[in-house]
């Protein structure tokens, strides 16, 4: 057996029961009995699998004691900056455990190395910019190479965002032995996207998700080089997002005006770490519609409906005849954009239920006057379009739901278009429909990991590409990324990681890696291990089927 074929064997020693049985489909009493693959990958547990990767056979140990991460002398960012000197620090832990006797980075005494052993991983940033006080951006460039050879590995990258991900490569190229020894194979990569916007969107109003489960799950992100936190931070059930400007929003419309809140400290936190991860922050405050919670705090803010000419006591979607809506609209989107410093805001649009517009004289009054006839279409566009117009004004780009393209509302050319509806013909036919206009565009729609079911639907998650659609090469050019979504309806902070990983990993590497990486048998060995290592840096990530890792997750 080849030395590399070794390592990969020895890397997580994962078991496969060969008599169990894949159920894919809901009644396990029909299905065929299917044995996994049990071929070992020859890129070991590389995830997301770079663009190019050569792994010889040549191993060089490493040893905790004498191992350091440094700055190249050539290198833009030095000791100042932060960024990778915490990344430095978290990734030798992450290699090491608590263990080691020397940090990275560190300096003394050191005894002498053996002619096969690898002492140092040099991190050079070649841009006079680095980037390091910067936050990421869809524009950045998150491209590295790796070389690990003698005398030092070296991990060049234009940018901070490129080195954070090499280091995360070089993480995962470090693999014990038999006897529990460090090693690592002489290797040559080169990486970088195939999509610029890989994110995951959580829901912290349907459940409230307490700020340390949120940071594990960014921690987790940058595992998978996912890119963009997607928050939708409010939504009918609850408003837990503390506005400065409006406090009484989060102490009506919140669960609990206290323990069910994010404080300005709280947002700032996670901002901060998501940066330092190389992770952007879009929050999603979305309207008309799904603004129950925002009501409560708000004094006519949503339409009130009526039950033939009397009230009925309830509210439907934000009033879009009031002046007022949009004045309150201008300072809460105004305080938005200085606290959320990414340059784009997801401001929703869909599903908005016309019913109670329908029912109240005022709003059918308003319709007469501007000529709208029945077609509530035109009275959600013209609320759309002063929305627009406002956060135009806060120098913000915008993220919007498919339904306000579809309802023909006028954009800006940089608007992103974001898909979720449909089964695939539809969805494909969107992409295209939006593409062809001119649009920039996001895919959710194969990607809604709060729909489970029994069995490995993770393999349909990374047989989904974002690009397969009929266009021109220009309109795939317009295909920026997408999403995976974990609506918060059955999830909270005892559910959400397990579920979200390593199924959301399928995504990761679909959005990460070259089009033609598609072996759904590779995959499965490499994110079996991958799924591990997760589990072993403390990630309760759910198994892909039957197997054992290791180190097992030893529970909270």
């Amino acid at each position: 057996m080849g030395t590399c074929t070794k390592f990969v064997v020895l890397l997580l020693a994962l078991g496969f029961s060969l008599g169990a049985r894949f159920n894919d489909i809901e009644d396990p009493q029909e299905e065929e009995l299917t044995k996994p693959v049990l071929e070992t990958s020859k890129f070991g547990s590389l995830w997301p699998l770079p663009q190019e990767v050569q792994i010889s056979e040549v191993v060089f140990k490493i040893v905790s004691s004498r191992f350091r991460i440094t700055d190249a002398k050539e290198s833009s960012a030095g000791p100042s900056c932060s960024l990778l000197q915490n990344a430095y620090r978290r990734y030798y832990e992450y290699m090491f455990g608590g263990g080691g006797k020397r940090q990275a980075g560190g300096r003394g005494r050191r005894a002498m190395a053996g002619p096969s052993e690898l002492t140092e991983l040099q991190v050079w940033i070649t841009s006079a910019d680095s980037d390091c006080d910067a936050y990421p951006a869809v524009t950045s460039d998150e491209s590295y190479e790796l070389t690990v050879d003698l005398p030092f590995a070296v991990l060049k990258a234009p940018k901070v965002w490129g080195a954070l991900h090499g280091l995360e490569t070089f993480s995962q190229l470090v693999y014990e032995d038999e006897y529990g020894a460090k090693n690592i194979n002489a290797t040559t990569i080169n990486d970088f996207p195939r999509f610029a916007h890989r994110g995951i969107l959580l829901d912290s109003s349907r459940h409230f998700l307490p700020i340390k489960v949120i940071l594990a799950n960014l921690e987790t992100m940058a595992w998978n080089k996912f890119n963009v936190f997607h928050w939708h931070i409010v939504d009918d059930q609850s408003f837990p997002y503390l506005s400065q400007t409006f406090p009484q929003l989060s102490q009506q419309g919140a669960y609990h005006p206290y323990t069910h809140v994010y404080t300005p400290a709280d947002v700032k936190m996670v901002i901060e770490y998501a940066r330092l991860r190389g992770i952007r922050v879009v929050p999603e405050f979305d309207t008309p519609g799904h603004t129950q919670s925002w009501g409560k705090g708000q004094k006519d803010l949503l339409t009130p409906c009526y039950t033939g000419a009397v009230p009925s006591g309830t509210f439907g979607p934000v009033n879009p005849i009031l002046n007022t809506t949009y004045d309150f609209m201008s300072q809460f989107f105004k305080e938005i954009s200085m606290v959320f410093p990414d340059t784009y805001i997801h401001l929703g649009g869909d599903e908005v239920d016309f019913t109670c517009w329908k029912s109240n004289p005022d709003v059918q009054k308003f319709m007469t006057q501007q000529g709208f006839g029945q077609d509530y279409t035109k009275l959600e566009s013209f609320y759309i379009q002063r929305l627009l117009n406002i956060v135009t004004t806060t120098q913000k780009g915008y993220v919007i739901w498919q339904e306000v393209f579809d309802n023909g509302v006028k954009l800006k050319p940089d608007t992103i278009i974001h898909v979720w509806k449909g089964n695939k013909q539809q969805y494909q036919s969107e992409m295209a429909n939006v593409t062809s206009s001119g649009y920039q565009t996001l895919l959710s729609t194969p990607w809604y990991l709060n729909h489970i079911s029994y069995g490995q639907d993770w393999k349909g998650f990374y047989q989904a590409d974002p690009q397969d659609f009929d266009g021109t090469e220009k309109q795939k050019k317009l295909v920026i990324g997408g999403e995976a979504c974990l609506w918060g309806e059955y999830v909270d902070a005892t559910n959400l990681t397990p579920r979200l990983w390593p199924r959301a990993s399928a995504v990761g590497e679909r959005l990460w890696s070259d089009k033609s990486v598609t072996d759904i048998n590779d995959a499965y060995n490499r994110l079996s291990a991958h799924r591990c290592r997760m589990v072993e840096r403390g990630i309760p990530a759910e198994p892909l089927f039957s197997s054992f890792c290791p180190r097992e997750y030893k529970g909270i």
